[in-house]
């Protein structure tokens, strides 16, 4: 395994450039240890962005989305937290199980890939950013957003489906990272979601942060709940195993609450209802784009498999509407814009739209509970 990320002096190219050869977990695991990457260089996002444009530059540009002012007076002064949710799509599962039939192979190169994503990360600045089906955790995201001032953490599904991809990068899982510079950890939970009293391969990561400016706590979490038709009943009891940990953990909902995740459930589905219903005072974020505040986007996924043509509303930003306040949200792709071969492609890294929302702490947040 190549295991050198460069120095000062290098160009940052060889970080994108050089991506660890295929192996297991516990050999990134131990190339990681011997690097220590709180002890490598700090990086300049401008100087990584230059660098990805330049692996980029034989791709068509990509696409412009625009935040929408959602912010009534609030009264806040503060800066408010940004928070990125995006299932990036696994690599091994983009070249080896999805078959997304219009992408061609080329597209899915992860050396250009990855790229894309990080251009993606890098233009919308998320000072908490949660990521799903995450298999280039060691070699690719936490080396370089450890430089650029996150904290990082991953947690790998027990059995991921990467595994049975030939040349894997390790499994995929979920994973949490936040600026240091912003916020301070108080305590941080790894959970293995149940259902029916079963422990099941889809994992959880709640994180209790205080907000360096405010000195407000809050918990952010980040999840990624059983995907596929039939699997209704089993989403609904993870739903309910993550509701009940993030009771234990907000002191039922004294500690305000951002819950990211591809739930791969429809807006018509129990375990919706159950975030909706949840004693913990939820709302979800994107609902407030619609003109009624009360309708979820008619997309946050859109792809072409075998058995035909895929689109769906699994991805969410849950919020506790009595403590915060959505100030903004990032507009979604149109359908010009993600074509007629849908996604991924040579546009956009992942068969999921990245969602974004700025939040700001309720300055009376007990009156509404």
């Amino acid at each position: 395994a190549v295991c050198s990320m460069g120095n000062s002096t290098s160009r940052l190219y060889s970080v994108l450039a050089k991506t660890l050869s295929s192996g297991t977990v516990s050999q990134h695991q131990d190339c990681l240890e011997q690097l220590d990457s709180a002890q490598l260089d700090p990086i300049d996002p401008k100087d990584l962005l230059e660098e990805c444009q330049i692996v980029l530059q034989k791709r068509p540009p990509r696409f412009q989305r625009n935040f929408v002012n959602l912010k009534k007076n609030t009264g806040s002064n503060h800066r408010p937290i940004r928070v990125m949710q995006w299932n990036i799509l696994a690599q091994a599962l983009g070249e080896g199980k999805d078959n997304f039939v219009q992408c061609p192979m080329e597209a899915l190169k992860w050396e250009e890939r990855k790229c894309l994503i990080l251009e993606e990360i890098l233009a919308y600045k998320p000072d908490i950013l949660c990521l799903q089906e995450v298999d280039h955790y060691f070699d690719t995201f936490e080396p370089l957003l450890s430089r650029l001032g996150y904290q990082c953490t991953f947690f790998p599904k027990p059995w991921s489906p990467c595994l049975d991809v030939e040349h894997n990068n390790g499994p995929d899982g979920c994973a949490m990272f936040f600026l240091k510079e912003r916020f301070e950890l108080v305590s941080s939970a790894n959970i293995r979601l149940t259902a029916m009293k079963l422990k099941t391969n889809q994992v959880a990561i709640a994180q209790t942060l205080k907000c360096h400016e405010t000195g407000r706590l809050f918990c952010i979490a980040v999840t990624h709940l059983k995907a596929r038709t039939g699997w209704e009943r089993f989403r609904s009891a993870q739903g309910c195993d993550l509701l009940q940990n993030l009771k234990n953990i907000t002191q039922g909902a004294k500690i305000p609450l951002i819950v990211c995740g591809d739930f791969n459930a429809e807006p018509t589905e129990e375990v919706y209802r159950e975030f909706s219903n949840s004693s913990l005072n939820l709302n979800s974020a994107y609902k407030l784009l619609s003109p009624d505040g009360q309708t979820e986007p008619p997309y946050t996924t859109w792809k072409i498999r075998p058995s035909g043509e895929c689109r769906h509303t699994l991805d969410y930003i849950w919020y506790s509407q009595h403590a915060l306040n959505v100030n903004s949200a990032l507009g979604l792709l149109t359908e010009e814009q993600i074509g007629p071969n849908r996604l991924p492609s040579f546009n956009y890294p992942s068969d999921h739209l990245s969602l974004v929302c700025d939040f700001s702490f309720n300055q009376d947040p007990d009156r509404l509970l």
